[in-house]
């Protein structure tokens, strides 16, 4: 599993971001800590949600996304590779 540091959110955001999406951290009632804007190709995280959840949140929707590994550098790759099989560890 990943630790749960800033670190870690940095990469994941960074993810995100070289995929093509936005984050964006706001007030909300969503109750999984996440939400994913489709259409906007947008990521809003509950900014309220402690440090644990918002990881877990992002890593979540990591693992639904169909993203083209062509966008991302070796390390980046290794780390989405990384985030796709922990689900299979659970």
């Amino acid at each position: 599993m990943l630790p749960a540091t800033n670190h870690t959110l940095e990469k994941l955001e960074l993810l995100l971001k070289s995929a093509g999406y936005r984050v964006r951290y706001e007030k909300g009632n969503f109750k999984t800590g996440s939400c994913l804007l489709l259409n906007s190709r947008m990521v809003i995280v509950n900014r309220f949600s402690n440090l644990e959840s918002k990881i877990l949140a992002i890593v979540e929707l990591l693992r639904d996304l169909e993203v083209d590994y062509k966008l991302f550098d070796e390390k980046q790759v290794a780390f989405m590779q990384e985030i796709k099989q922990t689900k299979l560890q659970l």
